[in-house]
């Protein structure tokens, strides 16, 4: 007899309706810098994510669900 798992449902934090602070496309990233949240999408996270990581308390990345999107 095989035992069944279940696996998780895989939640996102972010939604289209969070934006990307630097051009409006829909936002994947998210980093928290001091008391601030930026969100960014796929494009603009990864063209700050040097100069942000160094000062960023937290870095939420969800860009993997583009992937997801792009495979259907």
């Amino acid at each position: 007899m095989t035992a069944a798992t279940a696996e998780a449902p895989v939640t996102h934090r972010l939604t289209a309706l969070d934006r990307c602070d630097a051009c409006g496309a829909q936002a994947y990233i998210a980093a928290t810098v001091g008391d601030s949240e930026l969100l960014y999408c796929a494009h603009h996270g990864r063209k700050f994510e040097e100069k942000l990581r160094a000062v960023a308390t937290e870095w939420h990345d969800e860009t993997d669900r583009l992937e997801s999107v792009s495979a259907l």
